[in-house]
């Protein structure tokens, strides 16, 4: 469900650095010391983890319109007897499993328990069941689960799925080797378990499991775990069964492994034929897959906030800034007994850049454009808020000159350069590259887009619908340390923190870097705002033609 956290936490900040880091010019200044105190307050015990439809979501909303309103924003949100509301209602279906699920794998006849967040991890299912009742269901191992027709890739070769369990790998064909049909070590969507999970749903399946594997995951089992054994949640659909099967969930390696060889397969020669288009789906002899467990299921709603600076000349033109305030709640205690995911990197860190980017614009002379401040709920369930607003815009898509996203920013001292989430052009990325270097910053490309990072933040809710949306990530090559220092600290934060109760507020975070990083983040959007410009996807850009079939209502 997340991007990989570029992001390098470490490192305090000295004076010479900062000396060596200046602002972007013509751009206000941020306080680093109110970045850190909103953090702070965000990611504190008391908000309980942001978990959306919580009492720790209603103390988050109350925060963050008390902080907007004194930044100067006006309401952007839900039409009410003709004003705005400061929120954006978004509903959703909540669903928790009840008491402990009983899971095995049955091989031969001899059934083996598995236990939830050990060997196994399933969702609380998202089809509109009440409850999960499958017994002994057979397994069908179909590689990386792709059906590519542009790319002449079948991995179903006419199997029949329907009331079976598949069995998949994550990430793309191309992961392992580095070439091939798929860019490469870049992700595809094909490459996302949402799209494996869609696809087993498109073809009858009776549930999908994902053979978990840090590398091509880009996060550990306890991300897994953490992320998916809580109440998940969708958005309202017509027709749930279309887009989720009954069970959905994720196997460790080990456990695949085991099957495998229990079953006469050998794990890693069929994983290296699933890299080819001549693989064929392979049926796990006399093995078969049971679970049982109860469902709560309820409808909820939850809240986006939204926050507006209106226009002087094209109000109906405008310029969205995002990030999501949600975490993960209360969940499964850590080692230390700790049950309460603060998640301060990831996003307390994106909403203090929100409120404070918001605060700039209110403070300036007013822009020709509107500019929106969107703060998305359950984007940890499945970019959903950022997904219920781009399919019921407040604001006309058409219209939207640009989604500017920000999510797990460095609270630490400044780097040299700064990247996006992705690979994907635009000219909304070439005017932000352009307003980096007048700061000092370099472009450094994804440095690692096998983790799939653009499907992972809410501005691919944007992108898909046309709209020029990028997701900026923090620099990894820090002032104080280097691309070393930056890279280790990153591989340490996704490790030892990434979705897990250990993402908190730290007193010697200097919150220098995202003081130096917002001017520039702030000029692209004023200069876009005082403009009549209409950034566009690059002209190979499967985007492109969504934007461009909008054109006219752009003249």
């Amino acid at each position: 469900m997340k991007h990989l956290l570029a992001c390098a936490i470490a490192l305090s900040l000295c004076a010479a650095a900062m000396a060596a880091a200046q602002p972007a010019t013509d751009a206000p200044k941020f306080d680093p010391r109110r970045l850190s105190d909103e953090v702070k307050t965000l990611s504190s015990d008391a908000f309980e983890g942001r978990g959306p439809a919580t009492p720790g979501e209603t103390k988050t909303v109350a925060y963050v319109i008390e902080r907007m309103k004194g930044a100067g924003l006006t309401p952007g949100g839900d039409l009410k007897n003709g004003k705005r509301a400061w929120t954006q209602a978004v509903p959703l279906v909540r669903a928790e499993i009840t008491g402990t699920p009983d899971l095995s794998l049955s091989i031969g006849g001899r059934a083996q328990a598995l236990t939830q967040g050990i060997q196994i991890s399933v969702r609380a299912p998202l089809d509109g069941s009440r409850s999960v009742a499958l017994k002994d269901v057979p397994l069908v191992f179909v590689g990386y689960g792709v059906t590519a027709p542009e790319r002449h890739w079948d991995d179903f070769k006419g199997v029949d799925l329907k009331g079976k369990i598949m069995v998949v790998l994550v990430n793309d064909p191309d992961f392992e080797t580095g070439v091939g049909d798929f860019g490469g070590k870049a992700m595809t969507y094909y490459g996302r378990w949402t799209y494996k999970y869609e696809e087993a749903a498109r073809r009858g399946a009776a549930g999908v499991l994902v053979v978990h594997e840090t590398g091509p995951a880009a996060y550990g089992w306890n991300t897994v775990k953490n992320s998916n054994t809580n109440a998940m949640f969708d958005i309202v659909r017509e027709h749930p069964a279309d887009t989720h099967t009954k069970l959905e969930g994720w196997i460790t390696r080990d456990l695949a492994v085991d099957l495998f060889e229990r079953t006469g397969l050998d794990f890693e020669a069929l994983k290296k034929q699933a890299q080819t288009r001549d693989f064929k789906p392979v049926t796990f002899k006399d093995a078969t897959f049971s679970a049982s467990y109860a469902v709560d299921q309820k409808l909820i709603t939850t809240q986006n906030i939204v926050g507006r600076v209106e226009g002087s000349k094209r109000p109906d033109e405008t310029i969205i800034y995002s990030a999501h305030w949600d975490h993960l709640g209360i969940g499964a205690p850590d080692a230390k007994g700790d049950k309460i995911y603060n998640g301060a990197v990831d996003n307390a860190t994106g909403t203090a850049a929100l409120i404070e980017l918001g605060r700039a614009f209110a403070h300036a002379p007013t822009p020709e454009r509107s500019v929106v401040f969107l703060n998305v709920t359950a984007e940890e369930k499945g970019l959903l808020g950022s997904e219920y607003y781009a399919a019921n815009p407040l604001y006309p898509l058409a219209k939207t000159v640009a989604d500017i996203n920000t999510d797990a920013l460095d609270p630490n001292g400044p780097a040299r350069n700064f990247s996006q989430s992705g690979s994907a052009s635009s000219g909304l990325l070439d005017a932000l590259i352009a307003d980096a270097k007048a700061a000092g910053l370099a472009f450094l490309p994804d440095p690692h887009p096998e983790t799939g990072g653009f499907f992972r933040s809410d501005h691919f809710s944007f992108a898909k619908r046309g709209v020029p949306a990028l997701s900026f990530e923090s620099g990894n090559d820090l002032i104080a340390g280097g691309v070393a220092a930056g890279e280790a600290a990153s591989k340490d934060y996704v490790t030892h923190h990434y979705h897990q109760p250990s993402d908190e507020w730290q007193a010697d975070w200097t919150f220098a870097g995202m003081a130096h990083d917002l001017p520039v983040l702030y000029k692209v959007g004023h200069d876009l705002a005082v403009s009549d410009e209409w950034p566009n996807w690059s002209q190979d850009s499967e985007f492109r033609p969504i934007r461009d079939a909008t054109a006219a209502e752009r003249k």
